[in-house]
């Protein structure tokens, strides 16, 4: 009876590399955090709610102190009020205070501001007073605070984030597949079959490498238009296909000509099967990589198209539409909604960042 071991395999030798990287395992942690949050938000179980007004326009955050922001949501005025000035080159000013002291003296009849016999004034006292209780209780319904603060109509804040995140993280992912399969895709037939095909391939990259990206998605942009998340993926993923192309073509001319390539082609298999099901096996490491780095670009992408207006439409929202509206709100002082997006942005593309890093060494074949 022989042992036999089998050597392990490249996605083997792979994880096991990542998990001795403790930073790596941290990123990857919290990028699983901000997936399983999407998940959540986007089957409705989270931040369902996320649009209801439970705070006063612009509750600041609880942790800035809730005797301010009591103050600053029922709207008091600090200091006496000024009494109103009698002219005294009025001509009438004399009789008017006559007639003032003799009408104040009768309780029954109302005067207005000016102290003048106003026959409906008792009614409007009534009305106003009703009125302000209907609004003092729809306030008290409201709450001062909120954990992260609330935006203008009263939206949480940190539920708003979260939406955000929805939308941004989606644009990113999806984007990176439509623009990894492009690039692999066409990368594949021009680096297999090469001659015009190659030709044609390298003639197209070229056209789109020759426009600054930015330039590029704008102009996108503007001929299709319309907005909504189909759009934005759309975009993105027809302008950013050529970083994977140029790797993936530079793989197939590489490995067209390996040993089980040659094997596969002396018992008869065809270009599609040898294309596909032989080398790219050997090369979607290179496509992992390159997706999770299209991943981090698309989502900064998406929010400097919504910061612009030409991301998400009006109802929908995302990091950067939270961005393009709190811009606003820095001028009066209001600088949680800015934060809050800003912060949950740079934690993802960081931990995103840092896993990727990990994810090209650890598939790296000269690493041991």
């Amino acid at each position: 009876m022989s042992n036999t071991h089998s050597s392990p395999g490249l996605w083997a030798l792979a994880w096991r590399r990542l998990r001795a990287d403790r930073l790596a395992m941290l990123a990857l942690g919290v990028v699983g955090a901000f997936l399983l949050m999407l998940v959540l938000s986007s089957t409705g179980l989270i931040v369902a709610d996320w649009e209801d007004e439970v705070g006063v326009s612009y509750a600041p955050p609880t942790f800035t102190g809730a005797g301010e922001a009591a103050v600053r949501a029922s709207g008091a005025k600090a200091g006496p009020q000024p009494a109103t000035e009698v002219n005294v080159l009025d001509p009438l000013a004399e009789d008017i205070r006559q007639l003032r002291a003799e009408l104040g003296a009768n309780p029954d009849v109302a005067l207005d501001m000016y102290g003048v016999a106003d026959p409906l004034a008792a009614d409007v006292a009534q009305l106003r007073a009703g009125l302000a209780g209907t609004r003092q209780a729809g306030l008290a319904e409201k709450r001062a605070t909120l954990p992260f603060g609330a935006d203008k109509w009263g939206h949480d804040v940190l539920k708003k984030t979260v939406k955000g995140a929805e939308t941004s993280i989606v644009v990113g992912l999806v984007a990176a597949l439509l623009a990894v399969l492009l690039g692999t895709l066409f990368g594949a037939f021009a680096g297999y079959y090469g001659g015009r095909i190659d030709d044609f391939f390298t003639w197209f990259y070229s056209i789109f490498t020759a426009i600054p990206s930015i330039l590029m998605i704008l102009t996108v942009a503007a001929v299709l238009q319309q907005k909504g998340l189909l759009t934005i993926v759309l975009i993105l993923g027809l302008t950013g296909w050529t970083g994977p192309y140029r790797l993936m073509r530079a793989e197939y001319i590489k490995h067209k000509a390996r040993e089980y390539v040659m094997a596969a082609d002396a018992i008869g298999a065809s270009h599609w099967r040898k294309m596909f099901s032989h080398i790219f096996p050997n090369v979607s490491h290179v496509a992992l990589v390159q997706m999770s780095i299209l991943v981090v670009g698309f989502i900064k992408a998406e929010v400097i198209l919504s910061f612009l207006g030409f991301g998400v439409p009006v109802g929908m929202v995302s990091w950067g539409s939270i961005l393009n509206e709190a811009q606003n709100e820095l001028i009066l002082g209001k600088w949680w909604q800015l934060t809050a997006a800003a912060v949950a942005m740079a934690v993802l593309v960081t931990a995103f960042s840092l896993f990727t890093d990990a994810l090209r060494d650890a598939l790296d074949p000269k690493v041991k």
